[in-house]
């Protein structure tokens, strides 16, 4: 047998292994978004105040954080395969403990006991996208950087743009279905999806070699810069994504349900569509090798006025649904850019052996700042109202630009690892 053919065989393995993982992780993703929406608009709907909202989703950005902690402790220890089904199946009891909520029960006992659902689902989303991102490293070769960055900017687009159906299925389930029936359908289809596990090779993402607890935090340099900035780009983001927006959609602009599902799932799917096709993007911009730090830093930089410039807008009495629209779109193309970018990044700068312990910790920052964004979501917007959550985006920004500067260049760093500097 040749050496190409025994490549061939290779190829055609991995790419049959890259579509199982990306299925699971996109099966996931959907109820992952619909959950949200279903949580958000029913108990906006009962009357709870945008800071009791977000409060909801607390413990899921909290558990997320820990998750992604110990997730190259628990990969090393069970696998990526364990570990990417073992939090599908998670989420399905998520989905069906949350179903048994009803607005008879006291108050206090249905915030905490969501609350607590919603930590489970954050750790299955987590444990999940841990997994399939760690996997997907472990497929391409080395040397292979720009098959890296397309594989890892279709896995990420796409899952992004099936997060932003599941905002709009969620809507939509909640006005056909109602509140309990949607979460129902929800878990026993996503239960199928755990099915395709099956086929995936047993101890995929096992190493001989394990991880010690007092190993998790990152010993790269480039890896804790990266994800610094991280904290605060997704922290920017979920300050006015989270809570501010969807509530204001429905309360201050009095749209309906389908409709703010359906602009949040257009936003997320356009924004999942611009981080697939982020290698084709930019090399019709000129750029035909993977990306740089000068990369990031252009496209952080040139995020920062954005939110700045919606929250003028409407501070000035600009038709408010207009400036949304086209203000969010844009932020949406920069930010999908700075995202992709930073996906590939982590990977290209972990060596296959300490790709699950990187990516969980760079993941951990990720969560860290989805948790400060979603807190201050619920807080501001209940203060200061939705530019006020856009001002502090614009803050978060330009920290996360600042801190970019200090990102090096992946293709030195992999060359110096590799002793050919």
């Amino acid at each position: 047998m040749t050496a190409t053919t025994v490549n061939n065989i290779t190829l055609s393995k991995s790419l049959q292994n890259y579509i199982l993982v990306t299925a699971a992780y996109w099966g996931l993703t959907i109820t992952d978004g619909a959950l949200r929406m279903l949580v958000l608009l029913y108990f906006d709907q009962l009357g709870y105040t945008p800071i009791q909202i977000a409060f909801l989703f607390l413990f899921y950005e909290i558990f997320g954080v820990i998750t992604n902690f110990l997730g190259g402790w628990i990969g090393s220890e069970l696998g990526l395969k364990l570990t990417l089904y073992g939090g599908i199946g998670l989420q399905v009891f998520a989905l069906a403990m949350t179903s048994l909520v009803t607005p008879a029960w006291p108050h206090l006992l249905q915030v905490v006991y969501v609350m607590t659902a919603q930590a489970l689902s954050g750790i299955a989303k987590d444990l999940t996208k841990m997994s399939s991102k760690s996997a997907i490293k472990l497929l391409i070769p080395q040397e292979q950087q720009s098959t890296l960055f397309q594989w890892v900017s279709i896995l990420t687009g796409s899952k992004n743009a099936l997060k932003g159906l599941g905002f709009f299925v969620g809507s939509v389930l909640l006005a056909w279905l109602g509140f309990i029936n949607a979460l129902i359908a929800m878990a026993g289809w996503l239960f199928l999806i755990m099915l395709t596990g099956f086929f995936l090779p047993r101890r995929m993402g096992k190493f001989e070699s394990k991880i010690k607890l007092t190993q998790l935090f990152s010993d790269s340099q480039e890896i804790n810069i990266l994800s610094a900035a991280r904290f605060f780009l997704f922290g920017a983001r979920d300050v006015w994504f989270v809570v501010g927006l969807p509530v204001f959609l429905y309360s201050t602009l009095g749209w309906r349900f389908e409709q703010v599902g359906g602009f949040l799932a257009s936003w997320v799917i356009g924004y999942g569509i611009i981080q697939s096709q982020a290698p084709n993007l930019l090399s019709l911009l000129g750029s035909n090798q993977p990306p740089q730090s000068k990369t990031i830093q252009i496209w952080t930089f040139s995020l920062a006025g954005i939110p700045a410039a919606i929250a003028l807008a409407l501070q000035l009495g600009a038709p408010p649904a207009t400036v949304i629209i086209i203000g969010l779109t844009i932020f949406g193309i920069v930010f999908a850019f700075n995202s992709a970018i930073h996906s590939y990044m982590v990977l290209a700068f972990s060596e296959n052996e300490k790709v699950v312990r990187n990516v969980g910790f760079y993941y951990m920052a990720n969560s860290g700042g989805r948790l400060a964004g979603t807190v201050l979501s619920g807080l501001i917007f209940q203060l200061f109202g939705l530019p006020g959550c856009l001002w502090v985006a614009t803050i978060f920004v330009i920290a996360a630009a600042i801190i970019s500067i200090w990102i090096p260049d992946p293709k030195r760093v992999v060359a110096w690892k590799a002793g050919e500097e």
